[in-house]
């Protein structure tokens, strides 16, 4: 199990790297082209897609809880993982079927893609929060849930801001508000929108709608599940990855500092 769980901390290092990193100049340019593509839009679809990504997340976010399991206790880390790929895998199939059916079925049947597919990432999650030992009860554990939706959906300069937080959770979540509609629900879908968009759009076209709804919606479920795994390893080894982490750190730079003068 040390060798595992020593495996898991070396890609969560990296992992966490990309995390960390800053916007590159092509991040800057794609969100400046979304912010184009924003303005030519017809203002009805902006409403339709900002009151059902706000909406639907507070429903699903706060009815979940009454139908996931309890957290799963006394399993070692590779146990989890385990059951938390399985539990991608099938929500991947569920949202691959969905994606395929809303998108041949053209522009009005195509527009409720968004909240299904809304609803299928949130369950998702939190079933990963109980196969990880984490109780949902606890409003923190549901505004960790939404970090990690942020982190998977978002421009690399916000996630540079949610990972912060992330990073030092225990004495983040002790400033939470008790009341989740203190959430910054505005930023929240705002960089959903603008992640899911054009896909979105294209996913609307006649012909294609199909393949397009079924693949997009397989990619993003797929990245879902790969952040909240890494998002849950980051509580589970924190120990460890607290020695390596900071001992990696040490030797990057320790390594710059000697290429200065080369």
């Amino acid at each position: 199990m040390k060798e595992y769980n020593s495996i898991q901390v070396k890609e969560l290092i990296k992992w966490q790297n990309k995390m960390r990193k800053k916007p590159s100049i092509i991040n800057k340019a794609s969100k400046g082209t979304q912010n184009k593509l924003n303005s030519i839009l017809p203002d009805k679809y902006h409403e339709v897609i900002t009151t059902a990504i706000k909406n639907m997340t507070k429903v699903v976010l706060l009815g979940s809880k009454y139908t996931t399991k309890p957290p799963i206790q006394n399993l070692d880390l590779e146990e989890r993982d385990i059951l938390a790929k399985e539990k991608i895998k099938n929500y991947k199939t569920t949202a691959v079927l969905e994606g395929a059916g809303t998108g041949a079925g053209g522009i009005l049947i195509g527009l409720a893609d968004l909240p299904l597919l809304l609803s299928i990432k949130i369950k998702l999650l939190y079933e990963l929060a109980s196969i990880y030992g984490f109780d949902v009860n606890d409003y923190r554990e549901r505004i960790y849930i939404l970090n990690i939706f942020q982190l998977a959906f978002s421009s690399q300069n916000h996630v540079n801001y949610i990972f912060e937080k992330m990073e030092h959770w225990d004495e983040y979540k002790e400033t939470l508000s008790e009341d989740i509609n203190d959430f910054n629900w505005r930023s929240f879908q705002q960089e959903y929108r603008d992640y899911i968009d054009l896909a979105k759009l294209l996913q609307l076209a006649p012909g294609i709608g199909a393949f397009v709804g079924a693949y997009v919606n397989n990619k993003l479920v797929d990245k879902l599940g790969e952040f909240a795994i890494y998002a849950y390893h980051m509580r589970h080894l924190e120990k460890e990855l607290y020695i390596n982490d900071t001992k990696e750190r040490w030797w990057i730079k320790k390594y710059k500092n000697l290429n200065k003068y080369k």
